[in-house]
């Protein structure tokens, strides 16, 4: 899915893609990479589909890439 990464001021950090992919457990994680190469991943995505801690999880991850809280993800085509 393309998105954008946008501050609370409107300034985008990031363009990019969301991804699940699976990690060394075989467990699949929500992850966000950018067009420029950044990978952020995310927490494990709940056996139910549930993403609510997985997307907290990136959250804090894009806290740590950009040093920015209040983030926004713009969903585009």
């Amino acid at each position: 899915m393309r998105c954008a990464i946008s501050s609370s001021a409107g300034q985008i950090l990031a363009r990019g893609r969301l991804l699940i992919q699976k990690d060394e457990n075989g467990e699949q994680r929500l992850s966000f990479l950018s067009d420029r190469g950044k990978l952020v991943t995310g927490g494990i995505i709940g056996e139910d589909g549930e993403m609510s801690a997985a997307s907290e999880e990136l959250f804090r991850g894009f806290f740590t890439a950009w040093g920015v809280s209040g983030v926004t993800i713009i969903v585009s085509k």
